[in-house]
């Protein structure tokens, strides 16, 4: 019998910053709350989730795995995760119909136009 998914894991250094971000981005609650972990997903019932856990280091190097988020209209999200605090970032994907984005510490992320 396979696994379940249970969530994706985020290293970060400010784990009350990051969830909030996402939690906001995603229309996600706080389902579990610990000094080393926050829990985020769509209800206590639903999985997969992302979870925050604390880690002393920054992050120095481009993701090996990120979000890809789908919205029906690209650009307000872009400016709505904008006000959120994400920025645009230029990895060097050139002209392409997603924007990359970083979440406020530094991980990439893509908002997709609606598919």
């Amino acid at each position: 019998m396979p696994s379940s998914w249970y969530s994706v894991v985020v290293d970060c250094q400010d784990i009350k910053r990051e969830s909030a971000f996402w939690a906001a981005a995603l229309g996600y609650d706080v389902v579990f709350e610990a000094d080393d972990e926050i829990a985020i997903a769509k209800n206590d019932h639903t999985e997969p989730g992302l979870v925050f856990v604390p880690v002393p280091e920054g992050k120095t190097v481009k993701n090996r795995l990120h979000i890809d988020l789908n919205p029906d209209d690209q650009a307000a999200e872009v400016a709505r995760l904008e006000s959120l605090g994400a920025k645009r970032e230029d990895i060097g994907q050139g002209d392409v119909r997603w924007v990359v984005m970083a979440d406020p510490e530094g991980n990439e992320f893509c908002v997709l136009t609606h598919r």
